[in-house]
This record gives structure tokens, sequence and C-alpha cells, in this order.
């Protein structure tokens, strides 16, 4: 079996499934179960062209998905139009679910997506549009996961720490379609520290509570978005604040430290700031060296550049931003924000204009348009 053939061949495979009409992830997917068939067959008696042998394979490969998601998507439409059930037992047993889909044999991202699934309730369309990927992409993540735990016991639930990930996954993802999941990861993360008496179920409650408190402020009226400096504070939910810090306090008091604890504390001297000038940059700047002993996250050492730049000026930011891998997600849009404290509104806009084309959505992308036009219009006068 000649493996580097396989390989070599690979790329134009994939540009033909495309040409023929193939979305380019399902594409990706076909030719690499072609290639695993490849595997299986080929040393029994290797095709004369190997290259047609893979096309014919992948695309058959490709077709028989494509009537799977139609037959599926079928199936779900059909389950919509089902008339609503009749009164049933005031019994939730959603958080249970979430244990038991935050199996150990599944990663964190295929625990959340087959979570929202088969306990969300949410189509496999509408977890697709949540994760901006493309439908037949989710199906594929959802399908592996079902076969990853299909041969499984499910006597063997997931242990805290992963229904709390997933739980904070599901928050993240905000909105899809008419299902607010923010507000539903509150509900069960609620219900969780009734039942269990943990410091990070109480620190990713106070985390949530925080983040959702600042929800109305983050749009203007068009839908654009607002940075957190530019925010209207008035609009941010006071009780909600009040109630994260209170629970916050409580965590922190039992001296066991964890990581959504140090982002709630993060989260907290943001809410508690009665403008952005009075915001505690250096006491940010101490909870994210906290937070990187915790988890030494690149995600987390961008942040703490942009809370550097801030405590100790854009310089000091950019410093830290200079060791980091700029292909990290918003590094650039971090750069071109400090680059602009700094005085430099050219290479500001220029790197703008960059973060713009890598933006994950819409209103993001928008935004830093908005950025790099404001920057050259000024230029130019």
């Amino acid at each position: 079996m000649d493996e580097a053939l396989l390989r070599s061949l690979t790329p134009s495979v994939l540009t033909i499934l495309v040409r023929r009409g193939a979305d380019f992830a399902a594409a990706e997917d076909a030719v690499q179960d072609a290639l695993i068939e490849a595997l299986r067959v080929w040393p029994a008696g290797p095709p004369r062209d190997a290259k047609g042998w893979l096309v014919t394979a992948a695309w058959r490969k490709f077709l028989d998905q494509a009537r799977a998601d139609s037959a599926r998507r079928r199936r779900e439409d059909l389950v919509d139009e089902e008339p609503a059930p009749g009164p049933a037992p005031d019994v939730d047993d959603t958080l249970q679910l979430y244990f038991l889909c935050a199996h150990p044999s599944l990663t964190p991202s295929s625990a959340v997506a087959l979570t929202l699934r088969a306990v969300g309730g949410l189509t496999t369309r509408q977890i697709a549009e949540a994760y901006l990927v493309p439908e037949a992409t989710m199906a594929q993540r959802i399908s592996r996961a079902k076969r990853t735990v299909s041969g499984v016991r499910f006597d063997q639930p997931g242990d805290v720490a992963t229904v709390l990930r997933v739980l904070y996954l599901v928050f993240n993802e905000g909105y899809s379609g008419d299902v607010d999941l923010s507000a539903e990861a509150i509900r069960l993360t609620r219900q969780l520290a009734r039942t269990i008496d943990h410091p990070e179920v109480a620190g990713l409650l106070a985390l949530m509570l925080l983040h959702h408190a600042r929800r109305a402020g983050r749009t203007a009226p068009d839908g654009s978005l607002v940075p957190l400096a530019e925010q209207d504070r008035s609009r941010w939910d006071t009780a909600s604040i009040a109630e994260g810090i209170g629970i916050l306090q409580a965590a922190l008091a039992r001296d066991r430290l964890g990581e959504f604890q140090a982002q709630a504390a993060i989260a907290a001297l943001h809410a508690d700031a009665f403008t952005a000038e009075e915001t505690d940059w250096v006491q940010i700047v101490e909870w994210y060296d906290e937070l990187l002993r915790l988890t030494d996250n690149p995600v987390v050492r961008l942040n703490r550049a942009v809370a550097v730049g801030e405590a100790d000026g854009p310089r000091a930011g950019l410093a830290e931003l200079a060791a980091l891998d700029d292909a990290l997600p918003r590094h650039t849009a971090v750069a071109a924000y400090l680059h602009e404290r700094d005085g430099d509104p050219e290479t500001a806009a220029r790197l703008y204009a960059e973060a713009a084309r890598k933006a994950p959505n819409l209103a993001e992308r928008d935004y830093l348009t908005r950025q790099a036009a404001r920057l050259n219009a000024g230029r130019r006068r």
C-alpha cells in the first residue's frame, strides 16, 4: 500500500468533488472515508487507476451522506409537525441527561454537540448555525459522538468538571433560533448548585450571571456590536450583578480557587466599575496571573495582554502580545486596538481591516470594519 500516493491524490480528489457540487466540509469527510476504504481493500488488489477509484468511491460516500442528511432532516421536520404533548409530570431530568451525555469517552466539544441535539432538542441545522459550521459538518460531528458512546454503558456518567465545561460551552452559544441557550445554561447551573456543594459550580454560576447581566448593553438598537468600554452601564442588570458577586465571594471564601472562580472575579471587576475609566485593571492583571497558574491557556494570555495594555500602557501590552502566536483568534484585533492606543492609526487601521476579514461572525466583522474606516477617514482629514 503506497500511503504517499494516497496523500498526493487527496487534494485533487477533493477539488473534483467540490467542482461536482459537494460542500467543502462534506467533501472532506467523503474523501477521508474513501481513503479509509482504500487502505482496507487495496492491499488485496490495487486498482489500475488509483485517482479514478478514489473519485468514484468518495463521490458515492458523499451521495450516501447527502441522502442520509436529507432523510434526517425529514425526520426532524416530522417531529416538529407533531402536536404538542399532553400534560406531563413536573419532573425535570435534564441535568441528569447532561451527565449522561458528558460521557468520559467524549471530548467536551463532542459532548456539547450531542447534548444540544439529544437533550436540548435543537435540530442539527440550529446547532450548526450556533457553531457557524455547515450543517453536514455538524451532522458528522454528532454522528461520530453517537458512534463513540454506542458501545459503552451509560451507567458511567461524566464527572462534575466535564458537565461544568459542557454547561459553559452551552452558555457561550447564546442564541440559536428561538432557544435562549444562555438562560437555559444558567437555569441548569442553578439546579446543579442546589444539588452539589462545589466551589467551581458556584464560580461558574457567578460567571454566567455576571456576563449575562451585561447582555442588554452589548448591542446597539440596530444590532451592531458595542464594546465593553462604550456600553451604557445603566442597561446592565444590577440585580444579577449583585447576585453573581455574592455567590462569588462565598465561593472564594472557601479558599479552593478554580478556573471559573478566577474568570468570575475578572468579570466582577468589570461589572463593579461605574465607568470604564474606573476599572481596576491592575487587579484584573493579577487575576489573569492566577488564571494562568490554573490553566496555561493561550486565549487567557491574549486577554491578559489587553489588561496589561490598560494597566501599564499600550506598549507594555504590545510587548506581551509579541510573545503570543499571531494565529490566535482575535490576536490581530487586539494588536489593532493597542496600536491605536499607542498613537499609530495607520498600523491600527490596517490591522482592523485584516481582523475584520478573520472575524468569526458578522457583528464582529462589521464592528472591526467600522473601526478601520473611522481611522482611515481621520487620516484623510
